[in-house]
């Protein structure tokens, strides 16, 4: 196999305003980002609410660069949303955990739905291996996850086994972040 392409098979690239190539790139699956925009990612993640001068003055770029930058970020739906990062325990929800879930093959377009929908539910992953969703919820306590587990997720259609893993402590990761 050759890493060459013929000149039919090459996609067209788009060229933004500050001179980047961005777009279809053969052979990725994302979206090739410079130095300039893994900085801008890095800055908003470690203060989502930096002012778009302070954040043109930090990365010595001209306001209009990082406006442009910023809002095709967003636009190519790099950049999702701005929130805040809450501390789970300090918000009342001091007992988390990953539920590991088996289902039946044909079950799981129906069930992500559902899933999603259930109180206390962070976050929902279809994965691959010896199970297949991967739940992380946060309850108040012991008896709301017990709830969760035992009398929400086991009562739906195509649930054939549940396992929980208990959170004691988390740490954030090097890409929890400020770095991109």
């Amino acid at each position: 196999m050759s890493d060459k392409r013929s000149s039919g098979s090459v996609q067209q690239r788009q060229t933004s305003t500050s001179g980047v190539a961005h777009g279809p790139d053969p052979g990725r699956t994302v979206l090739a980002l410079d130095d300039i925009d893994r900085a801008i990612l890095a800055e908003l993640s470690a203060d989502g609410r930096l002012a778009v001068r302070a954040l043109a003055e930090r990365l010595h770029i001209s306001r209009t660069n990082a406006y442009a930058r910023l809002e095709r970020l967003m636009s190519e739906g790099v950049i999702t949303g701005f929130g805040a990062r809450i501390d789970p325990r300090r918000a009342g929800l001091g007992t988390s955990a990953y539920i590991l879930i088996t289902v039946e093959q044909t079950s799981w377009r129906t069930m992500s739905a559902e899933l999603r929908e259930i109180p206390y539910v962070e976050h929902v992953s279809l994965v691959g291996g010896d199970f297949d969703i991967l739940l992380l919820v946060r309850t108040p306590d012991n008896a709301s996850l017990s709830d969760v587990v035992l009398e929400r997720l086991q009562a739906l259609d195509g649930v054939r086994s549940t396992r929980t893993w208990l959170i004691f402590e988390e740490q954030a990761g090097a890409a929890s972040g400020a770095r991109v």
